[in-house]
């Protein structure tokens, strides 16, 4: 049985850092992309991070230079380092995962999905 778990949310004041983690079990992951999205109240998921397979990444604009990704295929799990948070981060995050080449922002793509971890930033 395929399962992601996310951990490592919770609060933080603005400018403070996160660290967020992704374990997957029941298959080895080290060819799917794997990706980071996030919902905040009253708004639709949306794509945050992901990477590939073959160390491709990407990056929602917002997040860029203050969120990495990464992975550890040994452990089989995937990473989201947060630093200077925002107020507007605050959201539930999922992880993902996909061996699909389709687009990687889309969370159509992704075929896996882990149950969410609250992050919650303060002003």
């Amino acid at each position: 049985q395929v399962q992601l778990v996310e951990s490592g949310g919770g609060l933080v004041q603005a400018g403070g850092s996160l660290r967020l983690s992704c374990a997957a079990s029941g298959r080895t992951f080290s060819s799917d992309r794997m990706g980071w999205f996030r919902q905040a109240p009253g708004k639709e998921r949306e794509f945050v991070a992901s990477i590939g397979w073959d160390g491709s990444i990407y990056y929602l604009a917002s997040v860029k230079g203050r969120f990495t990704i990464s992975r550890d295929n040994a452990k089989n799990t995937v990473y989201l380092q947060m630093n200077s948070l925002k107020p507007e981060d605050t959201a539930v995050y999922y992880c993902a995962a996909t061996k699909s080449s389709g687009v990687t922002i889309s969370e159509k793509t992704y075929d896996y999905w882990g149950q969410g971890t609250q992050v919650t930033v303060s002003s």
